[in-house]
């Protein structure tokens, strides 16, 4: 070959000539500098970057600016690494805390896989986020993180599965109830007992953090025969129990019919596990008439009856006033939130922060953390409304999430403002409990109880009748909204059955709603990828809008936490 042919051909395979626009463009320093102190700016972000591969787990942390990357570094993730260690010292029984902590993770899986990736998962509800929202939203993490410890630490000092089988004193002090009880009927007793939940930790912020875990409960309970139609959240309860999964930190037990049917089963098969004193509060799923309020009243007194004969202590009204009144002050301040969230552009707090923290704090009861936290967040929505800040300056528009929500992927808001500018500004779940508990008399006392606890998630607005169900359009009204994320969980039974009138309202109101099809918490029914696929074509076909960070739209997370 001449030397002139095989350059010619050397050029054709391998040298690859640069056209005009491909050209190196000077360096734009004054950007560069801008960039690395404000951070880029929402377009130019490529969020999906910085997953490695198609795993959705990050290569490295988001560069959020000088100053919010630094906060994020110090206050979110020293911060509650440091309180992460402190609160096991201080929920727990003194030097023996870390010895149960240890023992704990080691005994229990819900535990050793959620527990060391709970940063990442504050990573995932607060991706891409700036200022003021990043700050506020920060510290509702902040307070679940620290109420999951007290209630974990309180479950292992007890539990006779990590003490040799043999009852302790703690064990004798603690009462177990369902997550769907509310720390709210315990009030009375919290000068002698100490009330926590027995599936907050083990099932529900499990699937938040790891949505790997849970899976194990769901296959266990249909392991034994149990039907796999019945809701997902039942079959996970009870899966605990199949595998011996669960704390024995607690004589008796009480459970709850909340929010349908399907947990009627759970306490049916926990009282057969369990063996041992077991209280089953009924509160009516259509609870509009007068004479069932009377029933549900009733049925409380009857598990403050069950306290005092199982552990000899007695109702003492003082202290069921001083942790109600105390409660009315967070009720108090979320209506604040509500106000400013409905009618502002200042509303510091993300959609996946406001919904989790609201059903935390509301199941809990009434704790200091809350409060603590509460004032934190106080401070920053007073900033942000006196000097106008807008939070949220890339919202297109204004999400109200209605029914049960995917709990595998409770961060999709996070996710859907960052790609499309759809900013869900509140949830259905966000909504409950909203009761204010008068204390003047006990006759009061016991009416505001029950209807707030017939308010709880899932129940009013999801089967509490047409009624409170198609509440949605008040509610998108009152916040202003123009979409609605309707969430369809694919086996609750109650939801499928008004399916087709929320359709038929749809259409007559000229209303954008997107529907996201889900299991509640098993992801393998619908994925989180087909979940992010079903709102970006809705986007682009009906819509017809383009995303704003382009990296976001088509990625797969299945293997990430």
């Amino acid at each position: 070959m001449k030397l002139f042919e095989f350059k010619k051909k050397y050029h054709e395979l391998f040298v690859v000539e640069k056209r005009p626009e491909d050209k190196e463009k000077p360096r734009d320093v004054k950007k560069a500098f801008n960039d690395f102190w404000n951070g880029k700016p929402h377009e130019e972000r490529r969020l999906g970057d910085l997953y490695v591969g198609d795993t959705g787990l990050y290569k490295h942390r988001e560069w959020r600016g000088f100053m919010d990357t630094m906060y994020y570094f110090n206050m979110v993730w020293l911060y509650n690494y440091a309180h992460m260690v402190t609160d096991i010292v201080k929920y727990g029984d003194g030097p023996q805390s870390l010895v149960d902590f240890a023992k704990g993770v080691w005994r229990y899986r819900w535990m050793g896989q959620t527990y060391l990736s709970v940063m990442h998962w504050f990573d995932r509800g607060m991706e891409g986020m700036r200022g003021e929202a990043l700050r506020a939203s920060a510290w509702h993490y902040r307070g679940m993180v620290s109420e999951t410890i007290r209630q974990f630490q309180r479950m292992f000092i007890a539990d006779k599965k990590l003490h040799g089988g043999k009852e302790n004193k703690y064990w004798k002090q603690h009462i177990a109830h369902n997550e769907t009880v509310g720390g709210s009927f315990f009030y009375p007793f919290r000068q002698d007992l100490i009330d926590v939940p027995l599936e907050m930790i083990t099932y529900f912020v499990s699937v938040h953090v790891n949505n790997h875990t849970v899976l194990k409960y769901i296959d266990a309970a249909q392991s034994i025969g149990l039907p796999s139609d019945p809701c997902p959240m039942c079959q996970a309860e009870y899966g605990l129990f199949v595998e011996d999964d669960y704390p024995d930190y607690a004589p008796t037990m009480i459970t709850s019919n909340e929010a349908c049917d399907g947990s009627v089963a759970t306490s049916v098969l926990q009282d057969w596990f369990l063996n041992r004193p077991l209280y089953a509060l009924p509160q009516p799923m259509r609870y509009d008439d007068p004479l069932v309020q009377k029933h549900a009243q009733k049925e409380i007194e009857g598990c403050w009856k069950f306290i005092e004969e199982q552990y000899g202590v007695k109702f003492d009204w003082d202290t069921y006033v001083k942790y109600a009144e105390s409660f009315n002050k967070l009720t108090e301040f979320e209506w604040e939130k509500w106000d400013v969230a409905a009618n502002t552009e200042n509303y510091p707090i993300n959609g996946v922060a406001q919904a989790l923290y609201r059903i935390y704090y509301s199941q809990a009861g009434d704790r200091p953390i809350w409060h603590e936290c509460d004032e934190h967040v106080r401070k920053i929505m007073n900033k942000t409304v006196k000097k106008n800040i807008i939070t949220f300056p890339k919202t297109r528009h204004r999400a109200i999430a209605w029914s049960c929500a995917p709990l595998y992927y409770s961060n999709w808001c996070t996710w859907a403002y960052n790609c499309w500018g759809i900013n869900c500004v509140i949830n259905m779940d966000s909504l409950m409990f909203d009761q204010y508990l008068r204390t003047d008399t006990y006759e009061h006392a016991l009416e505001d109880l029950n209807w707030m606890n017939e308010k709880a998630p899932m129940r009013a607005m999801a089967v509490g009748g047409h009624e409170h169900i198609l509440s949605l359009f008040d509610y998108m009204e009152r916040f202003n909204c123009d979409m609605v994320i309707m969430y369809d969980q694919l086996q609750c039974k109650g939801m499928q059955g008004i399916h087709g009138v929320f359709e038929d309202e749809f259409r007559k109101r000229d209303i954008h709603a997107i529907w996201v099809p889900h299991a509640l918490p098993d992801k393998r029914t619908v994925s989180r990828k087909e979940i992010r696929k079903i709102i970006s074509d809705y986007m682009t076909t009906v819509m017809h809008e383009e995303p704003l960070d382009p990296t976001l739209v088509e990625f797969d997370d299945d293997n990430s936490w």
